[in-house]
Parts: C-alpha cells; sequence; structure tokens
C-alpha cells in the first residue's frame, strides 16, 4: 500500500472555470433531453400489468409478440427474463381489467402455441397508484435536498451547502438524462438508486470540505485556491480507491443481477462518475466562486469594547 502514500499535486483548480461551463451546459443539455423526449416509465408509475410466464424449452420472443398480437395486445414490452425460457410481459393499462383476468387472457394466447407455458407471477398496479408514486418519489428527492443543505449549513457555512445542493441537484439531473437518453426504464428502483446517489455524492463532498476547513484553518499563509488543490489532492487517493471498489460492485450487479437490478445498477454506475466529477468542479468550485474564505469559518474576536 506504499503507492498510496504519496500526495499527488494536481492543479484541479485551474480548470474550475471551464468545468462549471461544462456542468451548465451539459445540465441544460439533460434537462431539455428530458423534457422532450421523457423518461421510459415503468409499470410502478405508468400503472398496468406485469406477466412472467415460463416456458418448457427456449422461446423465440417474436413468437411470444406474435401470440398477444394476435390476440389483439397492442404495443407490448416482451423480453427474457434471466433465461430464454423465462419470459416478462409488460402491457399498457387498461380500462375495466384486473390482473386475474388479463393473466388468464394472456396464458390462453400464448397456449395458441405452447400449451404447457406456466404463470409466474402477475402484477397489476392501476394509474392511480403510478401517479401516487410520482409525486411520493419528488417529494423524497425535495426532502433529501433540503435536509442536506440545512445540515451543511449547521457543519461548514452557506457557501459550501450552497455547493453541495447544486453538486447533488447536477448529480440527479445528469442520470435522469442518461436515463432519458438511453431510455433504460425508470421503475422504484431508479428513484432508490437516485437518492442512494445522493447520499453517496453528499458523503464524497463532505469528505473534502472537511479537509479544505481544516487547511483552511492551519495553512494560514496558503492562498484559497491553494488550500482547495491540496485538499482536493489529500482526498484524491481515498476516492478513487472507493469509487473502484463501488463500480466493481455495480458491474457485478449489473451483469450478474437480472432485470430486476438493470435500472438501478446502471443508474447508480452513471452516478458514481459523475459524483466523482462534481464533488470537485461543481460543489467545491462554487464555494470558490462565492469567496468561501478563512473569516467564514472563524468566528469574529471580540474586541475589549464588546466585553462587558
Amino acid at each position: 500500500m506504499r503507492i498510496f502514500s504519496g500526495v499527488p499535486n494536481i492543479n484541479f483548480m485551474a480548470q474550475r472555470k471551464t468545468g462549471l461551463w461544462v456542468s451548465s451546459f451539459l445540465t441544460v443539455a439533460a434537462i431539455l433531453l428530458v423534457a422532450f423526449r421523457g423518461l421510459n416509465f415503468g409499470i410502478d408509475f405508468t400503472g398496468g400489468v406485469l406477466v412472467e410466464v415460463h416456458y418448457p424449452q427456449a422461446v423465440e420472443l417474436d413468437s411470444v409478440r406474435a401470440d398477444l398480437a394476435h390476440a389483439n395486445y397492442e404495443h407490448p414490452v416482451v423480453q427474457y427474463f434471466g433465461t430464454s425460457s423465462d419470459v416478462l410481459i409488460r402491457l399498457p393499462p387498461a380500462e375495466d381489467s384486473n390482473s386475474a383476468k388479463v393473466s388468464t387472457a394472456i396464458l390462453d394466447a400464448l397456449h395458441a402455441s405452447e400449451p404447457n407455458v406456466e404463470l409466474r407471477r402477475v402484477e397489476f398496479v392501476g394509474p392511480q397508484v403510478g401517479d401516487e408514486l410520482t409525486q411520493d418519489g419528488a417529494l423524497a428527492l425535495l426532502l433529501a435536498f433540503i435536509g442536506i443543505a440545512f445540515y451543511i449549513m449547521f457543519r461548514f457555512e452557506w457557501k459550501f451547502s450552497v455547493g453541495a445542493v447544486a453538486a447533488l441537484i447536477h448529480d440527479a439531473i445528469m442520470v435522469l438524462g442518461f436515463l432519458s437518453l438511453t431510455w433504460i426504464e425508470f421503475d422504484l428502483t431508479t428513484v432508490a438508486a437516485i437518492l442512494a446517489l445522493i447520499g453517496y455524492s453528499n458523503n464524497e463532498t463532505i469528505v473534502i470540505f472537511d479537509r479544505v476547513r481544516e487547511n483552511l484553518l492551519s495553512q494560514r499563509r496558503m492562498e484559497i485556491l491553494d488550500v482547495v488543490n491540496l485538499s482536493v489532492n489529500q482526498t484524491l487517493l481515498r476516492s478513487v480507491i472507493t469509487h473502484l471498489t463501488t463500480l466493481l460492485v455495480l458491474t457485478a450487479l449489473l451483469l450478474m443481477g437480472g432485470k430486476s437490478v438493470h435500472s438501478f445498477s446502471s443508474a447508480l454506475m452513471v452516478g458514481v462518475i459523475v459524483a466523482t466529477y462534481s464533488s470537485i468542479y461543481v460543489s467545491t468550485g462554487l464555494a470558490v466562486v462565492l469567496n468561501v474564505s478563512r473569516e467564514d469559518l472563524v468566528p469574529a474576536e471580540k474586541s475589549d469594547a464588546d466585553v462587558v
């Protein structure tokens, strides 16, 4: 581990303005992408029916789609679920239907080509539930941002708080833009990934802020940019190890975790990469732009006239 004992000397703050401009451009691009392209909301939000069936042998998805089309099911989402004999079918919400009726009708349609199809599970979510989940998810994100802002303002200083919240919003928007671009399904596990990302990114930001505060108080002859560069470099190797190990776990989830955690692992992988960048150039960069100084962290000394 002696390779990790030294502190690198990289001038991150030399590119702080470029970093902020790049982040601003990508944030606006992601917002426009989500606004015009939208998100691929899953059954948790849109409502509908999800049916998992098992075939006795491998089956072609085109054959399944043909059977459903013959039964007048329009725009079904058909995909493998683990193996080529397990199939997941997603249907848009239909009026005057319930999960039992729809699953029976789907089985009848699939039995036309394979009489031994086995029903594994069926889930039905009404549109009103999807609306409630959308509101609850947005409220959870809003409360997380507010709580983190007050926490950092209390622990450090309001200038740090502005930078931290801006970085968290930046990270969440980047993930939403990625999901819109790749059209990965947005479901409850994706909301969980974004909430996990907020905690992850906030932890990374606080580690750097904590070191900046220590160095501002101990290195009194150093300029603020030099203090920030020193602080980022001191935490860099720790961050690299943390991010790499996290990405290894998420890669394993993505490759071997199955479809149920695909959205979660994909969103969080992108989030970890973005958080690595934003903790340096967004949160810390904004604090520098707001002219954070030692005086912000050290209480003003009382003069003799103020002492009664």
